[in-house]
């Protein structure tokens, strides 16, 4: 597909990469194919051959993209890491993949060789500047360019190995091959209306499904081009989305809700064509972003084992709190948890997805057939089905996206969505942000509890104002019973909330 776009549309811009400096650089898909082959010849003269994996532990940076790209064509296979991620977390990944070389910055030096170091890892360190693919001394790229494959990989071969987000449980490692990006790519260019000239706006770190599946992958199917930032700024997102000339972007709700906090009143808008957005976001947020972006943002519905999406939002003007219907020639259902029993309309079920392993769906689990088997099902037609774990319930409009399994309570005999709660009390006067769980409760089974981030930390609201906002804006058993006021919420690096890091505070006022 990489070859094709190059062939198709060499001269058409490819990248446009911001550095944490602001310096901004510009390559065509035919300048970026010779920083790819240069890679293939650095990779190839250390040693790596088809089959191999390679580390990233890389923040956004063309570094990143072109040892992806580089791995494709010679038949070796990446592991993006988290580039904040410890040194526990990273010995544990290298010594679960095992890859033939590593690459990380200067910048986490330390974490990194203390993560390699017990495992005897060659390890490359790098700028995550545009210099790492100017400047052959670093050792990224070779003086050397690869003209002649050696080896042709095929659909079924390995791509990557994508750490799931752990905001429930530890990271699983989701095993990729060739054929499940080449079919992200093509199904969500489609899905997108991506043409080429368009641009994505990547902001979000590259070592996650969302900008690997949802910008890069439809963009090189098209011919399309990427506008990367080095770094996520919530202030300077819709001044980034205009300086890079995006007409796409991808987001989720979380970093959505910062981008509204924090960008300055005089911020002229953006003149986006298309925002994907994930995870829950209330109606007021969603008009007020789609008054910065230039457009509505639509949701959809996916996960890293998905691989493309599995509904998306296409309500004319679309609407904040569905994620729509299937994709054309996606088959899901909403099941009763544990089977293939379909759940009646209206009735909240669990999302499960028919499809290939390895094409439509991930192949399975790194070293877990435990867990593999458990996520699968097999029908009377030997369809293979995966079921998310997450829930959802039917409208006359589409799905509605309800939450995780463990999101969803019982609260004196009535069902409660947290991360519905979540979306909900973000929206309350000077709240930037909110995490809700559930804690035990003798009478009523289980109750909500509310972690709030201020708005103005000099300024935070009162549990009583927020008592008091609940009441005019939850259902009874919604309503939180503790209100805790934070500094900040534990969250992944796409922002994602952890809950399982979060307990209970001093200060927590408790009604």
């Amino acid at each position: 597909m990489w070859t094709v776009a190059v062939r198709d549309h060499g001269a058409g811009t490819f990248l446009v990469f911001k550095d944490e400096d602001g310096a901004v650089t510009r390559w065509t898909y035919a300048e970026f194919d010779a920083v790819v082959a240069r890679t293939v010849a650095a990779l190839r003269r250390r040693g790596v051959v088809p089959g191999d994996g390679i580390h990233l532990c890389l923040r956004n940076s063309p570094a990143f993209v072109a040892l992806w790209l580089a791995a494709a064509r010679m038949g070796a296979w990446i592991v993006p890491a988290d580039p904040s991620a410890s040194g526990r977390d990273l010995n544990q990944q290298i010594g679960r993949t095992s890859p033939r070389i590593g690459f990380h910055s200067s910048a986490r030096r330390e974490a990194y060789l203390v993560g390699a170091g017990a495992h005897g890892l060659s390890t490359v360190e790098l700028t995550e500047t545009t210099r790492d693919v100017t400047d052959s001394a670093i050792g990224l790229v070779s003086d050397e360019s690869v003209t002649a494959e050696r080896y042709t990989p095929g659909p079924g071969d390995r791509l990557a190995v994508m750490f799931t987000s752990g905001t429930t449980s530890q990271p699983k490692g989701v095993v990729l091959t060739q054929a499940n990006y080449s079919r992200v790519a093509t199904t969500m260019a489609d899905a997108a209306e991506l043409r080429a000239g368009d641009r994505w706006l990547v902001t979000l770190p590259l070592f996650h499904g969302n900008a690997q599946y949802y910008c890069f992958a439809p963009a090189i199917a098209v011919g399309g081009g990427v506008g990367l930032t080095a770094t996520f700024s919530a202030s300077g997102w819709v001044g980034d989305a205009i300086e890079l000339g995006a007409t796409h972007a991808s987001l989720f709700a979380a970093p959505m809700r910062m981008i509204l906090a924090r960008t300055p009143a005089d911020q002229p808008p953006a003149q986006l064509r298309h925002v994907w957005f994930a995870q829950s976001l209330g109606a007021e947020h969603h008009a007020a972003f789609a008054r910065l972006a230039g457009c509505l943002p639509r949701q959809l519905y996916g996960m890293t084992e998905t691989v493309p999406v599995v509904s998306y939002d296409r309500s004319t003007p679309p609407v904040s709190d569905l994620i729509g219907t299937p994709l054309d020639g996606r088959v899901a259902r909403l099941v009763t948890p544990g089977t293939l029993n379909p759940v009646s309309p209206g009735e909240t079920g669990m999302i499960a997805v028919a499809g290939s392993r390895g094409d439509t769906l991930f192949r399975e689990y790194l070293d877990d057939p435990a867990t593999t088997e458990r996520s699968f099902h097999t029908d009377k037609n030997g369809t293979d089905w995966l079921l998310t774990g997450d829930l959802a319930v039917e409208t006359p409009h589409g799905w509605r996206f309800v939450g995780r399994a463990d999101d969803v309570i019982k609260v004196a005999g009535e069902n409660v969505s947290l991360t519905e709660v979540e979306a909900t009390v973000a929206q309350a006067p000077g709240v930037l942000e909110a995490a809700v769980l559930a804690r035990p409760d003798e009478i009523r089974d289980h109750v909500p509890v509310a972690y709030v981030v201020p708005r103005d930390p000099s300024n935070p609201p009162h549990p009583d104002e927020l008592e008091e906002w609940a009441t005019r804006n939850l259902a009874k058993a919604a309503r939180p019973h503790v209100w805790t006021v934070i500094s900040e919420l534990p969250r992944t690096s796409v922002g994602k909330i952890r809950r399982f890091k979060l307990t209970d505070t001093e200060g927590a006022v408790t009604r």
